[in-house]
């Protein structure tokens, strides 16, 4: 039964995108402010008398690489790979060789949008010898890498703390386990220092993101730690059934399918909620009694 006042999670959503969006223009406004500011006071100290526009020029298209192409790209492959210290070596291979891509896409970026502002008022822009200039811009980048990375992962599992992330329960230390551990009836729920379970048939259907399955139990989601093909396998096959390959649904839960024309089907169900069907589950779905 849902509470009748919306949990604090739920409240924070709609204002969530503003919150991520906002939190990084005050962190790289920010940051691009400051740097224009100290490079043309150490520029003034040095006896230069180049034009305030220009290290404002060089800091602002730094800043707008940063947030226009590389963030979301960023936001994207962290979600899509995020790291695991299991494997740890080739997740450390993976996040080097994006490092280098960041790197690449704000050189390149950033300069020509210098050159571009340059040429408009007849100037032209010297980045200087390539070699160096991006070894010398990648010792820069790798510590911004690194920090968005924490900072992302860090802003998820708090979300994942606040939302309450389930689990499978675990064998305990001595004697036999409560309930099979390779077809759990329940998962364990930890939500702010809370505990709670929740039963396997009160899964409405499960979402595959990334490493993580979200099980919606009453109107709430649960990410749980697998893959979807994982988390199918300890499902009772008789109650939960494939009907995308980023989703399950739990039959109970199933009113009608809506056959499309492309062959693949909406799937709709008790709550209001309409899920995909892909072509390839769509007979085994008819076969397990929705009706169409």
């Amino acid at each position: 039964m849902r509470d009748a006042e919306p949990l604090p999670y739920e409240r924070y959503l709609p204002w969530r995108r503003w919150v991520e969006v906002g939190f990084w223009l005050v962190m790289i406004g920010g940051n691009c402010v400051a740097n224009s500011v100290v490079t043309l006071m150490d520029l003034r100290r040095r006896g230069s008398d180049i034009a305030a526009w220009e290290p404002a020029l060089w800091e602002a298209s730094s800043a707008l690489v940063w947030l226009l192409l590389i963030l979301p790209g960023m936001a994207w492959f962290t979600r899509r790979h995020p790291f695991q210290w299991s494997g740890w070596g080739r997740q450390a291979l993976r996040y080097f060789a994006a490092s280098l891509v960041v790197c690449g896409v704000h050189v390149l970026g950033m300069v020509a949008l210098r050159a571009t502002a340059y040429a408009s008022v007849g100037m032209d822009y010297a980045f200087g010898p390539w070699p160096r200039g991006l070894f010398y811009e990648y010792l820069k980048d790798i510590r911004s890498f690194a920090y968005i990375v924490l900072t992302m992962e860090a802003y998820r599992a708090l979300l994942r703390r606040w939302q309450g992330e389930a689990s499978l329960l675990s064998e305990p230390d001595e004697g036999p386990p409560l309930e099979p551990v390779e077809r759990p009836e329940r998962f364990l729920v930890r939500k702010l220092g809370r505990e709670f379970l929740v039963a396997a048939g009160d899964i409405e259907w499960l979402q595959a993101a990334g490493n993580y399955v979200n099980l919606r139990v009453r109107g709430h989601d649960y990410p749980l730690r697998s893959t979807i093909a994982g988390i199918e396998a300890r499902l009772d096959p008789d109650s939960f059934v494939r009907i995308h390959r980023s989703y399950i649904v739990h039959l109970a839960q199933v009113v009608s399918l809506e056959p499309l024309d492309s062959g693949d089907a909406r799937v709709h169900l008790r709550d209001g909620s309409v899920l995909p069907c892909s072509r390839r589950y769509r007979a085994a779905l008819r076969a397990r009694g929705a009706m169409e």
